[in-house]
């Protein structure tokens, strides 16, 4: 508001000197956040603290700068408004202020030992979820994790940037063995060996998770401690991944995945890749220069996903893949399938746009696509594996592209294709 501008109903002041009414401003002010201090204090343990100044590095300004470090994420990506983390109850947080982070029986300057202690100091033993919530940014070691326990809610309003290097199945959350997780919030940056990594898991949520790294894999979900047990009971709400020179989201021996959107930016392998999953919901697969210069996709199936003892049910369901540039924009491989797909927007890729290789009851664009080229559509068939069988490309405008099938497959079923500058080389 200018010196002279007054608010609804505020009579006139012109007359008085402009110093005191910058003296009051700044009075109300200094109280304001006095009165912010005082709330963050004095909160009861467990109670859900007002913040309404910029101390502890968690007042709006301190928020605005944490989100101002992360660039804006395009349309459809998974960042969430700063203010929707760290509301509602919990039971322990950590919280930075300055250079000096806090937590039950914790002060220093270490964010990832501020985490542990706050985790650590949740109930022993629960079977009922109890939530901790990080306010401020850090960073922590490539070569170091957060564990969490079973029944943990994890929130985290900031940024952690991932340093120096690692080995192993290191990630800044990390679970094992574990069930009833949740991660609400999450911003990462650096190069982690994975941004989240989870192995044999049940019941796990990530809410909004945003990486913009310059390296690694961004979540991994597997089965891989126990292969005779899969990690059930998957859900993935909003995910976006930029710089990754792995995968984005990958999984392996899932049984039971709901994913809302992973929108994926120059990584270096494929977007979203179901490896041995099962009984997944897919609702939209949103990549550009995905997996540039190789064989990967934007969305991708290999090692069985999509089969059931010995058959291909229909039980991997997409909304939408969209691909712009990358390697590929939908990869079906290695006695995969059970699968459809109801709308593809695939253009550029250096790649095939589509290739469904050794794959079983595969329907592509059950309800509309288009694919512009140079890439094309290929199915086909390697020795070692049965031939590819009962897949339906339908529904399709091919622009500057080309359809080929070889070898030919089984039961493979065109229709409603509309093709553009575009060639055709198939088997019926």
């Amino acid at each position: 508001m200018s010196p002279t501008s007054r608010a609804p109903g505020e009579p006139r002041t012109s007359q008085a000197p402009r110093a005191r009414r910058r003296r009051g401003a700044a009075l109300a002010v200094a109280a304001t956040a006095l009165a912010g201090l005082i709330g963050l204090t004095t909160a009861a343990p467990g109670q859900a603290r007002p913040v309404t100044g910029d101390t502890a590095g968690t007042g709006p300004s301190a928020r605005a700068a944490v989100t101002a470090a992360v660039p804006a994420a395009p349309s459809g990506s998974a960042a969430a408004p700063a203010a929707d983390c760290g509301t509602g109850s919990y039971q322990a947080e950590a919280v930075r202020n300055g250079n000096t982070w806090s937590a039950p029986g914790y002060s220093g300057t270490d964010m990832l030992s501020a985490m542990r202690a706050a985790v650590n100091s949740l109930t022993p033993g629960r079977t009922a979820k109890q939530r901790v919530v990080v306010r401020g940014s850090g960073s922590m070691s490539a070569g170091a994790r957060l564990s969490l326990p079973s029944y943990t809610v994890l929130d985290v309003c900031g940024t952690i940037d991932v340093t120096g290097s690692g080995s192993g199945d290191q990630a800044p959350v990390y679970a094992r063995g574990a069930r009833d997780i949740e991660i609400q919030h999450l911003n990462v940056t650096g190069a982690p060996l994975y941004g989240i990594f989870m192995r044999n898991v049940d019941n796990l949520t990530l809410g909004q998770i945003d990486m913009r790294l310059t390296g690694g894999l961004g979540i991994r979900i597997d089965n891989h401690g126990d292969r005779s047990a899969r990690s059930r009971n998957i859900r993935i709400d909003s995910v976006f991944v930029s710089g990754a020179s792995n995968h984005a989201v990958e999984t392996y021996g899932v049984d039971g995945l709901t994913v809302g959107t992973v929108t994926t930016r120059n990584v270096g392998y494929s977007g979203l890749l179901l490896n041995d999953t099962v009984n997944a919901t897919v609702q939209k697969v949103d990549a550009e220069n995905t997996g540039t210069g190789t064989g990967y996709a934007a969305f991708r199936m290999a090692n069985r996903n999509g089969r059931i003892g010995d058959s291909y049910p229909v039980n991997i369901r997409v909304g939408q893949v969209v691909a712009r540039g990358g390697g590929r924009g939908v990869f079906c491989v290695s006695e995969s399938g059970g699968a459809v797909i109801d709308r593809v927007d695939i253009s550029g890729t250096g790649n095939d746009a589509v290739l469904i290789e050794n794959c079983y009851n595969v329907n592509l664009a059950a309800q509309s696509g288009t694919v512009s080229g140079p890439g094309g559509i290929r199915i086909a068939a390697r020795t070692e594996f049965a031939n590819t069988r009962d897949v339906t490309l339908q529904n399709l405008t091919v622009t500057n592209s080309a359809l080929r099938e070889s070898p030919c497959g089984a039961n493979i079923t065109y229709r409603n294709l509309t093709l553009v500058n575009s060639s055709r080389s198939t088997c019926s």
